[in-house]
This record gives structure tokens, C-alpha cells and sequence, in this order.
């Protein structure tokens, strides 16, 4: 039996189709057989497929070469790519979308010949990762091709001077030098590798502020006392935040390291806790060269080296502050920084002050009345 539809039920089915349409995330184009988009929803004008313009409204140039292959070959096409982002600001500096396209020639009677379907899949945080992935090898590859090989460099030269102990020495204090540095690398690639792995943040304790600071200046108390820079702690005592104390020491650390190598000597490195709000600070406060405005928004990110030629004199491996960041934000925290070139830095890890099951309050005791439950609406 033939379906017959009313004028209104075709209406309603329009505006449920069009509403279907707009509330779709993934792009929708139709293209006619000029490459004129006839439909497109809000999702492919914010992925970029469909530029509007005050005249007309035009479609990506790589999508209408593609349209013009699936009308040659009936084919349909699946390929990725990334378009630029139109929304305000400076676009240029703008992550690109990262978008996956699938072409299908639309056929049947209820389609002029040449018509297009274009369906287009958000990627982006695929296509980031993958960046990521292949920076990190990249600069994974460089930093160890360094220390390798100078070691190779070091250890051929130490042979041809087994005759001058002055110059063996000399060649082998360089090796062990290199050999640390290559094995402080190693060390902390890994600890980062753990750090954003998907092994859950061990059962978080409650940890003395005082006893993480305690053992961080215990570890440094060498370093500052080399080139005389005085540790000085200060702030409230007798604080606690929660996490892994392990890796609370290891951020901490880090920045108070960070502090004694970039400051110059006979001057001070200071550790600062406070509560502020919800939260607890622990500051560190240096006398040291300064961090320029346009490396501060960068510092944190792995490999990055505001100064690489000073770096190489330190022997850093670019991995101290990336590590600190993911320890804050594994601990629900994070680590900001405020720097002037030539007076000093102030780096501040800011950790809950109460334990994450103690974020919400708990509902106020009491058995609850089973006479007092609504059950209005239920089947009776």
C-alpha cells in the first residue's frame, strides 16, 4: 500500500531533517555540478570546508578538485588533510584543522547528474598528537647524537694521547662528563614517558610541604654551595598537599636546580610555601639571568631552550620544566612562571590544598523517609 504523507507531516520532516543536519559535529557539503555548495551545515563552515564570503559562498579548492575526480571516475574518495582555521584573530598562527574527507557521487532520480556529497570528520587532536610524536622522536634523535657523539670523539682522541697523562685526563674527565649527561637524558626521558603514560597517579597520601622542601635542599645544598648561592626557605609551615611524594620532590627539585644553574654565583635561591584560596604555593625565587617575555609562553614545552648555547655549558637536557608541568597537572595543579631578563625568575608549583575527595562536601546525614520520595510520574 502507498504511504501518502500530509502537507504537514512533509514539513515537519523537512524541519526534523534540517535540524538533524545543523546539529550534526561532523561537516556535510553538497556541491552542484559547478562546484557550488547548494547545502552545507554549521559544522563544515567552522571546519573550513565552506568559506562565506559578502557575495557568495565557496568551496575549499582541494575539495573541488576532489569533487572533479569522483564525477570523472564514480569513485569514491577518502583522504586527509589540514585546512586553515578562519576564525578571528591572527589565523596564521592558528592550529590547523585537522579534517577527514570522504567524496561520494550522489545518483538516482532524485539528483541532477554531477551532484557531490562531501562528509567531513574534526582530526585534529589526532593530527596534533601525531606532530608531537614525531617532534619528540626528532628531538630525541638530536639530543642523543650529541652526547654519543662527543663520547666517540673523546674516547678516539683518548687513545691517541695515552702517552700524555695531562691530555688523558683531561679527555677523560670530558667523557665522564658526557656520559652523565647522556645518562641524566635517559633518566628523564623515561620519567616523562611515565609521566604521560596511562598508568593512574599512584592513590594520592597526604605529604608535608615542609618534608618536600626539607629533601629538596638537602639534594641542592651541593650545587648552591659550589657557587656560593645561599638557600633560603620561607612562607607558612606545617602545610600538606596530596599526591605522589616522590614525584612532588622531583618537581620541586627541578626548579630549584633550575634556579642555581641559571643564576650566577653569590646570590640566592629562595623556596617559598604559602596557602592561597584553596590552593597551596610553593614558590621559587631566583636572582638569576631572567627568562625573555617571548619564551615564557614556551619554556615548559619538551627540548625547548631559551639559550641553547648556555644550555650545552650546563649540560641541560630541556626536560626539567616539561617534567614539572606534568607532575602539576597529573596532581590537579600546574606550574606557572613570571621573569625579568637580568633581575630573576619566580617559578610556582600550585597544588590543592585538600584531597580530591574532599573537593565536594558531603550531603548533610540522615536516613531518608520513604514516604518523603516523589514518585510522581512513575508507572502506577
Amino acid at each position: 500500500m502507498a504511504v501518502t504523507w500530509s502537507r504537514r507531516s512533509l514539513r515537519t520532516a523537512a524541519r526534523l531533517s534540517a535540524d538533524t543536519l545543523n546539529a550534526l559535529r561532523v561537516g556535510v557539503v553538497v556541491l552542484d555540478p559547478a562546484d557550488q555548495p547548494v547545502l552545507a551545515n554549521p559544522t563544515a563552515v567552522d571546519l573550513g570546508l565552506v568559506r562565506t564570503s559578502d557575495t557568495a559562498r565557496q568551496v575549499h579548492p582541494v575539495l573541488r578538485t576532489l569533487a572533479g575526480q569522483v564525477r570523472r571516475t564514480g569513485v569514491r574518495r577518502e583522504v586527509e588533510l589540514e585546512l586553515p582555521r578562519s576564525a578571528a584573530g591572527d589565523a596564521s598562527r592558528a592550529e590547523p584543522w585537522g579534517v577527514r574527507v570522504t567524496v561520494t557521487a550522489l545518483t538516482g532520480d532524485a539528483y541532477p547528474s554531477g551532484h557531490v556529497a562531501i562528509e567531513a570528520t574534526d582530526v585534529t587532536e589526532a593530527h596534533r598528537v601525531a606532530r608531537v610524536r614525531r617532534d619528540f622522536v626528532a628531538n630525541v634523535s638530536h639530543e642523543l647524537k650529541t652526547p654519543v657523539g662527543a663520547l666517540a670523539l673523546l674516547a678516539e682522541t683518548l687513545l691517541d694521547a695515552v702517552d700524555d697523562p695531562e691530555a688523558s685526563r683531561r679527555f677523560a674527565e670530558r667523557i665522564h662528563h658526557e656520559s652523565q649527561r647522556l645518562a641524566r637524558l635517559v633518566k628523564e626521558l623515561l620519567e616523562l614517558s611515565r609521566l604521560q603514560g596511562a598508568d593512574p597517579l599512584p592513590e594520592p597520601v597526604p605529604v608535608p610541604v615542609d618534608r618536600i622542601i626539607a629533601e629538596v635542599i638537602d639534594r641542592a645544598r651541593t650545587g648552591a654551595t659550589a657557587k656560593g648561592i645561599d638557600l633560603v626557605v620561607t612562607g607558612a609551615h606545617g602545610l600538606t598537599v596530596y599526591g605522589n611524594e616522590g614525584q612532588l620532590v622531583t618537581a620541586v627539585a627541578n626548579l630549584v636546580e633550575n634556579a642555581i644553574t641559571y643564576s650566577p654565583e653569590d646570590t640566592k635561591v629562595t623556596v617559598d610555601a604559602a596557602v592561597v584560596g584553596d590552593q597551596v604555593h610553593i614558590a621559587v625565587i631566583d636572582q638569576g639571568i631572567g627568562i625573555a617575555a617571548k619564551d615564557l609562553d614556551r619554556i615548559f614545552e619538551r627540548f625547548y631552550r631559551a639559550d641553547q648555547a648556555r644550555s650545552r655549558d650546563t649540560g641541560g637536557t630541556g626536560l626539567g620544566l616539561a617534567i614539572v608541568r606534568h607532575i602539576a597537572v597529573n596532581h590537579g595543579g600546574r606550574v606557572t612562571v613570571e621573569s625579568t631578563v637580568g633581575v630573576g625568575s619566580t617559578f610556582t608549583l600550585r597544588l590543592p590544598a585538600r584531597a580530591p575527595d574532599a573537593a565536594l562536601p558531603l550531603p548533610p546525614g540522615g536516613e531518608i523517609d520513604p514516604m518523603e520520595i516523589d514518585l510522581a510520574g512513575t508507572d502506577q
